[in-house]
């Protein structure tokens, strides 16, 4: 029995992890804030923690990833990418007008977690002009908030699961403003996870540059590129120690066990850069999972 830590349940991560690992011999460890996911794992209360951490329209979660950077040392397990399907989500004998139709003019405020929040942002300008948005911890402790206030015009942007947890309707489905709306998720922790195996085996590694090295990142880009090693993924985020010094993540496309990898991070130590390794993990495309179950 695996114990894995997470977002609060009805919200995309919970309905994520339930996909990618399943409801047997497992433990669901729910949680309101993303640090407590992590510490979750940490103290050892949890084996693995489930983290979202990149989506299509917003791009990275940047407080995600410096959790991983600065706050914890658990590596990076498996990753595999969800469908974000956000919805409206409300009271039908609140909001319904007398034809029968949404009156968007009755709703006071969309309550949401930010990175769902900027998925549908033309839907709400469009929609509800008129509306206050207010940002929360998770699309599920939204939904929450609107069981618990009734009658003050008040919705959230959530899953259809938390809407049907809460005893809410879904007053608009599929809101967001891309059809292609998908999140990338990351389970970390401190034993290799050996459930499920991939084809497709990725590594994530954090750079930091020497200081005063002219060129620095272009050699450290051409040691990847003269053995060609698809990078899938470079992000720079501040290392929080000085004003203009960086991180650099990068996504490789091969394994650590390869023979060319190792080599490649070599080299680029020899630069004088510091080199950490995230994980490498198998990863997984939705079609992939979607076509096991």
């Amino acid at each position: 029995m695996k114990t894995i830590a997470l977002l609060p349940a009805g919200s995309v991560s919970d309905e994520a992890a339930k996909h990618f690992i399943g409801t047997e011999n497992v433990t669901w460890d729910h949680h309101r804030l993303i640090s407590d996911v992590f510490l979750s794992t940490v103290n050892g209360v949890s084996n693995y923690s489930v983290i979202p951490i990149e989506n299509t329209i917003e791009g990275s979660v940047s407080l995600h990833m410096d959790w991983l950077v600065h706050e914890v040392d658990l590596p990076i397990r498996a990753e595999w990418v969800y469908p974000s399907i956000q919805n409206l989500i409300g009271r039908n004998n609140e909001l319904i007008g007398e034809d029968g139709e949404l009156d968007f003019t009755r709703i006071q405020k969309v309550i949401s977690h930010p990175v769902a929040m900027a998925q549908c942002l033309q839907f709400l300008r469009s929609k509800m002009p008129q509306a206050v948005t207010e940002h929360v911890s998770s699309t599920a402790e939204a939904v929450r908030i609107v069981r618990d206030n009734p009658g003050q015009g008040i919705v959230a942007i959530g899953t259809t699961t938390a809407a049907s947890n809460n005893g809410l309707d879904v007053l608009a489905s599929g809101v967001t403003d891309h059809d292609n709306n998908y999140t990338r998720f990351l389970l970390v922790g401190p034993e290799a996870y050996a459930e499920r195996q991939s084809d497709t085996v990725k590594t994530s590694i954090l750079i930091t540059l020497p200081e005063d090295f002219p060129g620095a990142l272009h050699q450290v880009l051409a040691a990847f590129a003269w053995r060609k090693i698809n990078l899938t993924r470079i992000e720079s985020r501040p290392t929080k120690k000085k004003l203009g010094n960086y991180y650099f993540f990068i996504d490789i496309d091969m394994s650590l066990e390869s023979v060319l990898l190792p080599s490649a991070l070599e080299e680029i130590e020899a630069l004088g850069c510091q080199v950490r390794i995230l994980g490498s993990y198998p990863s997984f495309t939705y079609e992939q999972l979607a076509a096991t179950k």
